[in-house]
């Protein structure tokens, strides 16, 4: 792992409890991005390939969540401590201890990747590497839904998240990336989050095309 990689498994593994206390419930108040998880998880059982992991799955709460809307879902996460609370608190899925960015799946594997806010304590330099590999996982036509803290440009900011330093991402950069990894965005929903930070929530919902 890089320094940063440890740097960010170690702040989670040190909030484990806290993290999960305040996230388990939090899509039950936030209805733009409830509706879009439910809107991937219904575009990728279109696809016939329900298979679908949940990148930085913290304490498996979203992971959950795709199992119960239909999907074949797993969970990856760099914390040990958060996939021991995954496991603990969903025994019936599966969650692996691995990098975003060399992921446990055979090539077009999946019809689905969830990255909920999971890519933002990644340096904007090593973002294109970890969607060329979210990519690597994807059958064609498979979907990707990323979600991110966006802010107007130019180009990405970072900043002092509460566990780990992140970067938010003005939404057309965002959106070049993918295009740039060889994907298709389609859909795009950004909100206030009444944040103190003033940053938007942003949600790319992104197809991989057939050959």
């Amino acid at each position: 792992m890089t320094d940063h990689q440890e740097e960010t498994a170690a702040a989670y593994d040190a909030v484990v409890e806290l993290y999960a206390s305040m996230f388990a419930g939090r899509l039950e108040t936030q209805p733009f991005a409830r509706a879009m998880v439910g809107t991937f998880a219904e575009l990728v059982r279109g696809t016939g390939n329900p298979r679908a992991a949940d990148v930085g799955c913290g304490p498996g709460h979203l992971t959950a969540m795709l199992h119960e809307l239909g999907l074949d879902a797993f969970g990856v996460d760099l914390s040990p401590g958060m996939v021991r609370h995954a496991r603990r608190a969903h025994p019936a899925l599966r969650f692996e201890e691995a990098r975003m960015e060399a992921l446990p799946v055979g090539d077009r594997a999946l019809g689905g990747v969830l990255a909920h806010y999971s890519t933002i304590h990644t340096p904007p330099g090593e973002l294109p590497s970890l969607l060329a590999e979210l990519v690597r996982v994807l059958a064609p036509g498979g979907l990707l839904l990323v979600s991110f803290f966006a802010t107007e440009g130019p180009g990405p900011v970072r900043f002092d998240h509460k566990v780990a330093p992140a970067h938010s991402w003005p939404v057309d950069d965002f959106a070049e990336l993918l295009a740039g990894a060889g994907l298709d965005t389609f859909a795009r929903l950004i909100h206030d989050p009444a944040s103190e930070r003033g940053f938007l929530d942003a949600h790319l919902l992104a197809r991989l095309p057939h050959p």
